[in-house]
Formats: structure tokens, sequence, C-alpha cells
């Protein structure tokens, strides 16, 4: 039994690759840190924003973010703590200043852990209501309720996945390509300062959102 009707899935990937390569919390925050500390650095980032999908969109599925959109309380902790936490990287990185700034030499700070860039990757994915109304609107259609559900949703998921981990790495090549054009037009401080005002956007987008 085919665990995913062939018409449903001809609609599927076109459908969340726009969604996805849309400009978004999770994207801007790829480029931010494509321009700081590099693509392969912020594939830590990326693990968790990943991590964070995942889970937004098993919730959607199984009817736990119905439950989460009628008590938007439970938003609040995460969203203004997130918010405030990535606006103050930015206006450090505004500064020049903490574990993400680029040095004078142009050097990709190393200086953050794993876990602190994958922290701002899942608490940006699961903070936003908007991320939550997004799947319990668009996935449900597309799970036929003929076939089990679990090989479905795991099937599923994976895709949502692959092409979210696309749409990072095509935001974070493009920071990465904007570093090297700032590098030449403006310095170090003018690449920070690009990269802080697009970690402040995200953390007030997540706050105010």
């Amino acid at each position: 039994m085919a665990l995913l009707n062939a018409q449903l899935l001809s609609a599927f990937i076109p459908t969340f690759f726009v969604v996805s390569i849309t400009p978004g919390m999770c994207m801007t925050l790829a480029l931010s840190l494509g321009i700081t500390i590099g693509v392969k650095r912020a594939l830590w980032m990326m693990v968790g924003e990943l991590l964070g999908v995942a889970l937004v969109a098993t919730s959607a599925a199984v009817g736990v973010a119905a439950f989460m959109l009628q008590y938007p309380t439970a938003f609040v902790v995460f969203k203004y703590a997130g918010g405030l936490y990535l606006g103050w990287l930015g206006i450090q990185l505004w500064r020049s200043r903490g574990r993400m700034a680029m040095s004078d030499d142009n050097a990709v700070s190393t200086s953050a852990s794993g876990l602190q860039l994958a922290s701002q990757g899942f608490i940006t994915a699961i903070a936003n209501p908007k991320g939550w109304a997004f799947f319990i609107a668009l996935l449900p259609p597309f799970i036929d309720s003929t076939l089990p559900m679990a090989p479905q949703l795991t099937v599923l998921i994976l895709m949502i996945l692959t092409l979210e981990f696309i749409c990072l790495q095509i935001y974070a090549h493009g920071g990465k390509t904007l570093r090297n054009a700032l590098r030449q037009g403006g310095g170090v401080r003018v690449m920070n300062r690009v990269a802080g005002t697009l970690m402040m956007l995200v953390g007030a987008w997540l706050a105010l959102s």
C-alpha cells in the first residue's frame, strides 16, 4: 500500500517549498548567522530549528496545535524570552561585541557553542504562533484518512525537514556571499551591524508576532 497519495504528494512539495523559501524568522536568522559565523557553524542553529519544526508539525498533525492556539499564553514565555535574547545578541553584534561578532581580522567567530546556536533555532521555530497556525491549516489536508497515519506523517515530516534544510542553506550561503561583499565595501563593523540588525529584527518579530 502506498504511504502517500501521489496526487497529494505532487501538490505537497511545491506548496511547502514556496512556504519555506519565503523570508521569515528562521530564514532571516540563517542569513544573519551566515554573515557572522559562516555556513558550517550555522548548521548547529539549523539542527535546532529543524527539531522545532518537526515538533510543531507533529503536534499540528495530532491536534495538539489546536489546543495551543486556543491558549496563546502558552507562547508568552517562549516569545518574549526568545525575542529578548535574540534582540540582546543583535545589540551585541551591532556593537561588534559578544561571542558571534566578527573580529577586526575578519575571522569567523567560533566562540558561540553548538548548544547555544541550536537553542536559538529551536526557540525561534517553536515560539512562533504563525508557524503553528500554518501547520495546523496546511498539513492535515495532505494526510489521506484512508491510509495509516503514522507512516504518512513520518514521510511528510521528513520531506518538510528536507525542504526546510535546503532553504536554510540557501539563506546561510546568501549571508556568506553578503559577508564577502561587505568585507570589500565597509569592513568588519559594517558586517556586524548588518547581522546585528537582522538579529534584532528576528527578535522583535518573534516577540511581537
